[in-house]
């Protein structure tokens, strides 16, 4: 797995957020969410915009 991925893994984790909490923070499937983690499916931009703003942190901050 990338390193992008797993650190996306370990800051949900320390935040005490399942894969459900996550999507429902960000208005998709709990599946949809656990096959961007896991690099089943594509994480696109807007999306890790979505996902870095529940974290209070830039895309880049929690990307690279």
């Amino acid at each position: 797995m990338s390193k992008i991925y797993i650190k996306l893994q370990r800051k949900r984790e320390k935040a005490g957020l399942s894969y459900e909490d996550m999507a429902k923070k960000l208005g998709i499937s709990k599946s949809f969410y656990w096959q961007i983690e896991h690099k089943k499916r594509r994480l696109y931009y807007d999306m890790a915009i979505k996902i870095a703003r529940l974290f209070n942190l830039k895309p880049d901050d929690l990307f690279f």
